[in-house]
């Protein structure tokens, strides 16, 4: 049986990995993973701390933030892609479609 606090440590190194990898990298997509991964990072603790209490609340809350994340990803992607055709790069920098 793997202890909570075990967990606990690899969801906060995954969410700190999403945090930097959203402050540091230009790519759109790349943005977007790391969103993705600091998602599974919040998932995974709800896991650890729903076992932990022997309580199921935690388990139907991830299943709740996984259906969110698969609509954010479908409207994401699909943003991504409109963004694409209309700049030609994916570079965060290069898009500036909503600056005045």
């Amino acid at each position: 049986m793997i202890p909570v606090s075990h967990c606990l440590i690899l969801a906060a190194i995954l969410f700190s990995l999403g945090v930097l990898g959203v402050f540091v990298r230009r790519n759109v997509i790349v943005i977007f993973m790391c969103i993705e991964m600091m998602l599974n990072a919040v998932n995974l603790s709800f896991i650890a701390f729903a076992r932990q209490n022997n309580i199921l609340d935690g388990q139907v809350l991830v299943l709740f933030v996984m259906t969110v994340a698969a609509a954010e990803a479908a409207i994401g992607l699909a943003i991504i892609l409109a963004l694409f055709r209309k700049s030609k790069t994916l570079n965060v920098d290069e898009i500036n479609l909503l600056k005045w």
